[in-house]
């Protein structure tokens, strides 16, 4: 598995390069749409303003999204794939416990991000009409275009990913060339790669520090653009890079030069209410064709994040970060899988976000907050990989200082949108985080106060169960699903089902346990025979991106085994076993209820009461584990955390 990961990194292909344009710069990519539109908002427009804005986005993207992403964290992959939740699987290993808080703070955050990204960039493409029509509600049309968008993802992004690519090519080429008009008409703006022009900008600017908020936008898709690392290689996104950073530069440069020679006036009087310099730095002929792109390139942006949240969740639900909940797999492709319940939350989220705001200005106030934070949290996961690495303390020290600084700075700045509307992506991300936090937690009480005995001791009985004619047979094959990591261990409730729970005779029995490995792919599986003929268990490996198929994935296993002449499968009753019938398979699953017993402390009983209410609205058992639902059986088992205290009581003697 590693050696072909390496494989896919190290390879460059003009295929993978048009991948990477397609799929991994939407977000980023699309930047110049607001960037500069934010930065100089409803003031007048100075040359300092503007050549200070132009240098910061210029060394924001070089120190950000360059060093820290292209070079940095893509070197942070896991077996190929990226992301913080790939990244913390990775960090793990040092069993730091303390880095669980920054995994789920960061995947929260990300999470909100994809409910505002795709508003905000729509809109800003859209509202381009308005340079044309400034009467036209833009609104209705937003919707519409998020409303599609939302409802072909079940149909899986195999179709229209093919145009990604080319779409994108266009939309780089465009910023490219727009950006170089400007430019030679200006070419003075050229100065603003010195960075005192960024520092200077700080100090005249009427928000003051505060700018720095505005500027960040530029490079708030970097974080997305790690998350889809796997989908084309590091070596694609590394070489592609230099051709997408030189066409936003371009066209901020170019944006700028266009300001300048407007210098004294306001966007305002340039285009009304809802200039954009992007769109007036077009000659009046071109707008509608730079519309439809930018809106193209606006949708292929909320594509990505949409695909990049069902993956994120998918992870999060591997890792115990979040409830189960319907996965479907709309094509054959690797890694591409369908979550609705996310889409449609998703889809109802961005469609408030644009009626509660309705203006990409105003969506700006809320925008970037979120995902700060997120890479705030990257960095400090960063670090312990770094560490795993054995790089020397003093470059680690160096690098982790610098963009702590970095990006606190960024989210101090930030925090003045809050009162803006920044509120709401701050609501999202709390609300996932308690989501996380309690289900994780939840996962922790119940792994603890779960009692585990020694199979060994019970193989005796269970052997002359297995043959005991007086007891009814319950299944020729029962099968349970297991959480006891160690193979000689088992739950004293599944025991308790067997024997006394009704005991189920049966003439084999199986154990099954599931290990999330911290690889994305993996798919391995291994058999232990504790009782010739009686009973198996099997362990199967999978990676924290693949998908759980416990029915697809046990019939494989036995097909294995019987092919091997490990067992036989075939009915024990007489009359289908002379007729080579293979016999019944039952599943049985163990569903924790609250005690009313229980001796829980006040905190784990308020984790415990929301995590059972989450789990009436999360995937059942049987459909979590992909069973056929019509061989399982549900079985209810209290948790307790200690034996109910001793309960007295005396007894009254009948009077002769």
């Amino acid at each position: 598995m590693s050696g072909k990961n390496d494989a896919i990194h190290s390879k460059l292909t003009l295929g993978g390069l048009f991948v990477a344009l397609g799929i991994i710069y939407g977000d980023i990519g699309t930047s110049p749409l607001y960037v500069m539109k934010a930065i100089i908002g409803i003031h007048y427009i100075k040359n300092d303003i503007v050549l200070g804005g132009v240098s910061a986005v210029l060394w924001t993207l070089t120190l950000q999204a360059t060093i820290k992403y292209i070079f940095i964290t893509l070197s942070a992959d896991n077996n190929g794939e990226g992301g913080i939740f790939a990244l913390y699987a990775l960090v793990r290993r040092t069993k730091v416990k303390w880095l669980i808080i920054p995994a789920v703070i960061g995947g929260s955050a990300l999470l909100a991000d994809g409910i505002i990204t795709p508003p905000m960039s729509v809109s800003s493409a859209i509202e381009g009409t308005r340079t044309l029509y400034p009467e036209i509600d833009t609104v209705p049309i937003i919707i519409a275009i998020l409303f599609t968008l939302f409802a072909i993802q079940q149909f899986g992004s195999k179709l229209v990913g093919k145009f990604f690519a080319p779409v994108m090519l266009i939309w780089f080429g465009m910023l490219a060339v727009l950006g170089v008009m400007q430019i030679t008409n200006h070419p003075d703006v050229l100065k603003a790669v010195n960075p005192y022009y960024a520092y200077h900008l700080l100090r005249i600017h009427p928000e003051g520090f505060y700018v720095l908020g505005f500027v960040f936008l530029c490079t708030t898709g970097a974080e997305a653009l790690y998350s889809d690392m796997g989908h084309c290689g590091r070596k694609n996104i590394r070489i592609s890079w230099v051709f997408v950073k030189i066409a936003l530069l371009l066209n901020y440069f170019g944006q700028a030069a266009y300001l300048i020679q407007h210098e004294g006036k306001t966007l305002f009087s340039l285009g009304g209410k809802y200039a954009n310099p992007f769109y007036l730095m077009m000659p009046q002929w071109f707008v509608p064709v730079g519309i439809l792109i930018a809106t193209l390139a606006a949708v292929i942006a909320s594509q990505a994040l949409i695909s990049g949240s069902f993956t994120l969740i998918n992870e999060a639900i591997k890792l115990n970060f979040w409830p189960k909940v319907k996965i479907k797999y709309p094509t054959e492709q690797k890694g591409q899988l369908y979550i609705p319940s996310i889409n449609w939350l998703m889809m109802a989220g961005c469609i408030m976000i644009v009626l509660h705001f309705r203006e990409s200005q105003k969506m700006e106030a809320a925008y970037g907050l979120a995902i700060v934070l997120c890479m705030i949290m990257t960095t400090l996961l960063l670090n312990y990989y770094l560490i795993m690495k054995r790089v020397p303390w003093y470059i680690i020290a160096a690098s982790i200082t610098i963009y702590m600084i970095l990006e606190i700075s960024f989210l101090i700045a930030s925090l003045n949108k809050f009162m803006h509307g920044g509120y709401v992506a701050v609501l999202v991300a709390l609300t996932l985080i308690v989501v996380m936090t309690t289900w994780w937690k939840a996962k922790s009480i119940s792994k603890k106060y779960t009692k585990y005995v020694n199979i060994c001791d019970y193989k005796k009985v269970l052997s002359e169960l297995s043959t005991d004619e007086s007891i009814p047979k319950y299944a020729t094959h029962l099968v349970y699903m297991t959480n006891a990591v160690r193979i000689s261990e088992i739950e004293q409730k599944i025991i308790y089902s067997i024997l006394q729970m009704r005991p189920k005779r049966a003439d084999i029995y199986w154990f099954i346990h599931i290990n999330i490995v911290d690889e994305p792919y993996k798919k391995d599986y291994k058999v232990t025979e504790i009782m010739k003929d009686d009973l198996y268990r099997i362990d199967f490996y999978l990676g924290f991106r693949e998908p759980i198929k416990t029915n697809l994935m046990f019939k494989e296993v036995i097909r294995d085994m019987v092919l091997n002449n490990e067992v036989d499968i075939t009915s024990r009753y007489l009359s289908l076993h002379n007729n080579n019938i293979i016999g019944d398979f039952k599943f049985v699953l163990s569903q924790k209820i609250l005690s009313i017993d229980s001796n829980f402390s006040w905190f784990e009983k308020l984790i415990m009461n929301s995590y059972f209410l989450l789990k009436k609205i999360s995937l059942s058992e049987e459909k979590g584990f992909g069973l056929n639902t019509s061989a399982v059986k549900i079985e209810k088992f209290p948790l307790l955390p200690d034996f109910p205290e001793e309960f007295k009581m005396t007894r009254v003697r009948i009077q002769n």
